[in-house]
């Protein structure tokens, strides 16, 4: 781990602690909708996918379909407004601070749309830190490890070189589909059985152990 050049991350239950306020809007849009609202459990199971992906597999409704589009506009309604407190996770300003320091190049790649990820490296004020970011409608969603390849070559690096670190299944295995070095995280969506099913190279608890890792 020690060579990698490129830290790529994940935002959403990652960096961000934003798990809570998503699956709060994914609810609030069902009940706009008169759908069956999904337990936090079950949205669980498609954070870090795009919404056009994720919604219509969380309801079992066609992609492109009216029930998924109008949940997915209601999403987004929702997400403007809600008041679900979503910081960074303690830490994780430090650490990529740190990283940034040392000469490590910072990616994101997250399951959002531009417009929101611009806005969250807005109010967090960390958007100087980050030489390349990729949002979902720039790209096709993950797990597909198109957002890793156009960072790569957007920045003229291997995949050996760099590092994805994630919170779900979906990061691990879209890295797994290049042999991209990965880290899960346990601190979001998924627990470390689940992450572990894409064998990456670490899985670690805390922000201080992932720090440690590119120290």
């Amino acid at each position: 781990m020690h060579a990698v050049r490129l830290a790529i991350f994940d935002w959403d239950g990652t960096l961000m602690d934003s798990v809570g306020r998503i699956v709060a809007c994914v609810q609030g849009a069902a009940r706009d909708c008169g759908e069956i609202v999904p337990t936090a459990l079950q949205t669980h199971q498609i954070i870090g996918l795009s919404l056009e992906v994720g919604i219509p597999r969380l309801f079992g409704l066609a992609p492109g379909s009216e029930r998924a589009a109008a949940l997915i506009a209601r999403y987004r309604h929702h997400y403007l407004h809600d008041d679900t407190p979503s910081p960074l996770f303690a830490g994780a300003s430090e650490l990529l601070h740190q990283w940034h320091a040392q000469g490590i190049t910072l990616a994101v790649a997250t399951g959002k749309s531009r417009r929101g990820l611009d806005r969250v490296l807005d109010e967090t004020g960390l958007r100087s830190l980050f030489t390349a970011t990729r949002g979902a409608d720039e790209a096709n969603s993950k797990p597909d490890p198109l957002m890793l390849t156009q960072i790569l070559d957007e920045l003229g690096l291997a995949p050996h070189q760099a590092v994805m670190i994630g919170d779900s299944i979906h990061d691990m295995a879209m890295a797994e589909a290049l042999a991209m070095p990965r880290i899960g995280v346990t601190w979001g969506v998924h627990d470390r059985s689940r992450l572990a099913e894409h064998a990456p190279d670490a899985i670690v608890d805390t922000m201080s152990q992932l720090r440690q890792l590119l120290a």
